[in-house]
């Protein structure tokens, strides 16, 4: 047994879902990427081929992505935080997205509100951050499904169905 084993600090896991303590640092960043769902992603890609259908027929050719990219969804950083409560116990939170790196210091005071992941395995994830010491209210920032589908291609997709519902509606009349 060496010596780092030996002083190897113990990390918890918090069940609360507020947790107050001194901010002791960010530890190494990684990227998690978010699925789409199949439905949705397959919804938005038929729909949105419509309208590229039609912008093709009157010669506007706007890009196309593949039902694979659309499922494959946006990455998002996971950074896992460390904090000290009153009793020394150090505690590991993960971060989803980006806070300002001026935001928090080492030895800042910090009020976190957290929320249980799906997979019981991970630690908590931290919702929104008070630095105590500076009283100023921290929410880290993650891209969505949404913004990863982006504004052109659920325009497509809303023209898509607005079609599709006038094509319907005459056919049905």
């Amino acid at each position: 047994m060496d010596d780092t084993e030996l002083h190897r600090e113990r990390i918890l896991r918090h069940v609360s879902p507020i947790i107050t303590g001194r901010f002791v640092g960010f530890q190494a960043a990684y990227t998690r990427e978010v699925r789409v769902g199949r439905a949705l992603a397959v919804a938005v890609f038929l729909t949105a081929g419509i309208a590229q259908l039609i912008g093709s027929l009157l010669r506007m050719r706007p890009p196309r992505r593949s039902l694979k990219d659309l499922r494959k969804g946006p990455e998002f950083l996971v950074t896992p935080v460390r904090l000290r409560d009153d009793l020394g116990q150090t505690y590991e939170i993960e971060m989803h997205g980006q806070l300002p790196q001026s935001a928090l210091h080492r030895g800042d005071l910090v009020q976190v509100r957290t929320q249980p992941q799906a997979d019981p395995t991970l630690p908590v994830k931290l919702m929104q951050v008070v630095n105590l010491t500076t009283m100023q209210p921290l929410t880290p920032r993650i891209p969505t499904r949404w913004s990863h589908l982006g504004p052109a291609m659920l325009l497509q997709a809303a023209a898509g169905l607005t079609i599709a519902g006038v094509v319907l509606a005459a056919l049905l009349r």
